[in-house]
């Protein structure tokens, strides 16, 4: 009887280790598109991101996610990001 073990994924906001399932996937896809990933599959680079506004403001003042998925965000991706994680709230 083998546990499963918990994936831990560090929180570009306030950089702590959490659980996967506990944080938010902001994807950069292979087109260049930036999305939130809520099924946690879709393919491209991942940055993760405790479901806070307070850790997302942190991320975006700072230009983490910018770092994380080495690429430029324009302001309009930034807003339909912060639109869905209040939703997801």
């Amino acid at each position: 009887m083998k546990s499963k073990k918990v994936v831990l994924r560090q929180c570009v906001g306030c950089r702590e280790l959490k659980s996967k399932k506990d944080l938010i996937r902001i994807l950069k896809t292979p087109e260049d598109d930036v999305v939130v990933d809520d099924t946690g599959r879709m393919n491209g680079r991942g940055a993760y991101i405790c479901p806070s506004l307070e850790c997302f403001k942190k991320a975006r003042k700072t230009k983490a996610i910018e770092r994380s998925l080495d690429t430029i965000i324009p302001n309009e991706v930034y807003e339909t990001i912060e639109r869905q994680m209040s939703e997801l709230d």
